[in-house]
């Protein structure tokens, strides 16, 4: 499984430690930045490079989720659902992390590295990339009308 990785200048010293972890474990990581410290970065266009390269690959075929890091995970969630085909989840706990991809075939994980340990944020990353999506019919559902509404902008309840 392909993992893509971005952060912002509080999620740095995180990124590191779960780019190594994640390759160590077998993990094809990509890692989009930011490379150099920089205190007054902006988060958005890393999260989004992240977030088009797990589009991609997944309409490619290839396995792949994402992980976007900041302080609070929020705004690194936010830019990366601005990108079509993305399910971007704020995870805090074992239980968002796995209801997320369980109901939410979300595919990438946003989580604030100010708000864990590294070693909590690892726990956390590897429930959400051990759980599998559920494929029950009322969450496919509720996908597809998301899906359809960021197509075509059409409302559907």
């Amino acid at each position: 499984m392909r993992i893509h990785i971005a952060t912002d200048h509080a999620g740095m010293e995180l990124s590191a430690f779960l780019v190594e972890q994640l390759s160590d474990a077998g993990l094809d990581v990509s890692d989009h930045g930011p490379s150099v410290y920089d205190a007054l970065d902006d988060y958005p266009g890393f999260c989004i490079a992240a977030a088009k390269a797990v589009a991609e690959d997944q309409l490619a075929g290839v396995e792949a989720l994402g992980i976007v890091l900041g302080g609070s995970g929020n705004g690194e969630q936010m830019a990366a659902n601005k990108v079509a085909g993305i399910r971007a989840a704020l995870i805090w706990n074992s239980e968002t992390a796995a209801l997320a991809r369980e109901h939410n075939d979300a595919n990438i994980a946003a989580v604030g590295a100010r708000q864990h340990t590294k070693e909590q944020v690892l726990e956390l990353i590897k429930i959400f990339i051990g759980e599998p999506f559920s494929n029950d019919e009322r969450h496919v559902r509720r996908i597809g009308k998301i899906t359809h509404f960021e197509n075509t902008g059409e409302v559907l309840f």
